[in-house]
């Protein structure tokens, strides 16, 4: 089925009211996107913050008169339009072009993350069968790639690992994929752990290998490996839980931290643990240590 769509430009202050105006005409569905190249790297609980420019993309069936609609979006808006132009949409296999743009990803010597509609490269190496969805962790953003690839490093044979913040679950479970006896997934989104049961029963595990928990519900002992790819603010706050969580002589691997925040977050942790040198992968960067006070 053929689409029409329209799209047009605005300040973040205009952005609510032209997405409505587009929802009550007709709009299937409207997209916000950063018209100027403006990150968002680090919003506050509860918090969807906006860019100062704001590409707007709004989705309409192809039979609709387009010269109408437009007007009557700008009657909904009490305004006239600011810069847009409608164009078509090419019709297509929509669920094939989204698959297109995931691939396997290698996190070091043994580890891959693999799409389910893909072949492992290498089905004798460890492979995470991990697919895109609601929850956090694909691999491919870099924080999820350098605890992986630090995971890869690691003798993690028969270790008890905490995965806070787990997500999609993929750091517990690439844990348990390299010889960890067990892991324990912790996350504030009931979602995450719903997604990381599923991820957990795709990677063949067993049902008790991976148990998830709300914070409030979790348990309390102290683990080998305790991985946090979370955010600088949390992972500072979390400072005296994780530190509980992490035996002594256990090791500690967060993300989910800019390269600007490192020296915060080293800070509340730097009472109890060494600390490796600094992992960085565009402006994102892992800290990693060991737990010996």
């Amino acid at each position: 089925m053929p689409w029409l769509q329209l799209k047009l430009t605005t300040s973040r202050k205009q952005t609510e009211a032209l997405e409505d105006a587009m929802l009550d005409n007709g709009a299937c569905s409207v997209t916000l996107e950063d018209n100027a190249d403006q990150p968002i790297l680090e919003p506050g609980l509860g918090e969807t913050p906006l860019w100062d420019e704001v590409k707007l993309t709004g989705l309409f069936e192809a039979e609709i008169d387009t010269r109408a609609t437009t007007q009557a979006i700008a009657q909904s808006y009490a305004a006239p339009l600011p810069s847009h132009a409608w164009e078509q949409l090419e019709d297509k296999d929509w669920e094939r072009e989204w698959m297109a743009n995931y691939h396997p990803i290698r996190c070091g010597e043994r580890l891959w993350i693999c799409p389910s509609w893909c072949e492992p490269p290498e089905p004798d190496k460890v492979n995470i069968l991990l697919d895109p969805g609601l929850a956090f962790g694909t691999g491919t953003h870099p924080t999820t790639f350098l605890c992986m690839q630090w995971l890869d490093q690691q003798d993690v044979a028969s270790a008890e690992v905490i995965d806070y913040g787990c997500g999609s679950g993929i750091l517990g479970i690439a844990a348990l994929k390299l010889g960890a006896k067990h892991a324990v997934g912790v996350d504030i989104d009931p979602q995450a752990l719903i997604a990381t049961a599923d991820n957990a029963a795709r990677n063949h595990l067993a049902d008790n290998a991976m148990p998830v928990f709300l914070p409030g519900d979790a348990p309390t002992q102290a683990a080998d490996i305790v991985l946090a790819n979370i955010l600088a603010g949390p992972l500072a706050e979390l400072a005296p839980a994780l530190t509980e969580l992490t035996r002594p002589g256990g090791r500690l691997c967060l993300s989910g931290i800019l390269a600007t925040q490192a020296q915060a977050v080293m800070d509340a942790y730097r009472e109890h643990f060494d600390f490796d040198p600094i992992a960085q992968k565009d402006e994102w960067v892992r800290i990693t240590g060991r737990k010996v006070r």
